[in-house]
């Protein structure tokens, strides 16, 4: 069985899903109403339902569609998060020079790919599984780089430059990306409301981890 299935979940309903990141921390309080909180995850996972951008007959039929070749919960696949999609801060097209992947030493040629949240102490870096083909724009000391300058390696999570950095510049990135999801439910509940026209109220998705 394919674990994971590289296609995307229908843009349209997609941009009408609902959901965002969450994280698992526990709190304490104690007799003198104090906290001590403990995150128990280092990175977030994002949950989305997408039965609210259903629109049309043809949009359940895309999702019935997917829901079979992934086998219900047990194949991954892309799918776009209407709000966070993009390295651009704005959320708008992304420029080669919107993220700090490292800096070179000469012989480095592999940069984690990351979009990064703030700045600082507090920053959080953010491991990119799946930027959208084409998309992908790399910068050293803010030259952009031609596509044949560099590659992603989809295995480790690397971009790879042809020509290792010189010592102390600066790699940069730009991209758009999805995120890898799974359903979370093994039945779709379907109904149709008028001609053309149906409606499935909750279509649950998870964000999963890929390799490991």
């Amino acid at each position: 069985m394919i674990a994971f299935l590289d296609e995307s979940f229908p843009l349209p309903i997609a941009f009408g899903s609902r959901g965002g990141p969450e994280r698992r921390t526990e709190v304490v309080t104690l007799a003198s109403g104090r906290e001590t909180r403990n995150a128990r995850w280092a990175d977030s996972r994002r949950r989305y339902d997408a039965g609210s951008g259903i629109r049309s007959l043809a949009d359940l039929r895309a999702v019935v569609a997917l829901f079979e070749r992934a086998r219900g919960r047990m194949s991954g696949f892309r799918f776009r998060d209407p709000f966070d999609h993009s390295s651009a801060l704005t959320g708008g097209a992304p420029g080669a020079l919107n993220v700090a992947l490292g800096t070179g030493t000469g012989s480095r040629t592999r940069y984690p790919l990351v979009k990064v949240y703030g700045s600082g102490p507090a920053a959080y870096a953010r491991v990119i599984d799946l930027p959208v083909a084409g998309s992908l724009k790399l910068a050293v000391n803010g030259t952009e780089l031609p596509p044949g300058g560099f590659s992603f390696d989809a295995a480790t999570r690397e971009v790879v430059l042809a020509t290792p950095p010189a010592n102390g510049a600066v790699v940069t990135a730009g991209f758009l990306f999805d995120v890898p999801v799974r359903f979370d439910t093994d039945s779709l509940d379907l109904s149709l409301t008028h001609f053309e026209a149906g409606e499935a109220p909750h279509i649950p998705l998870v964000e999963i981890r890929l390799g490991g």
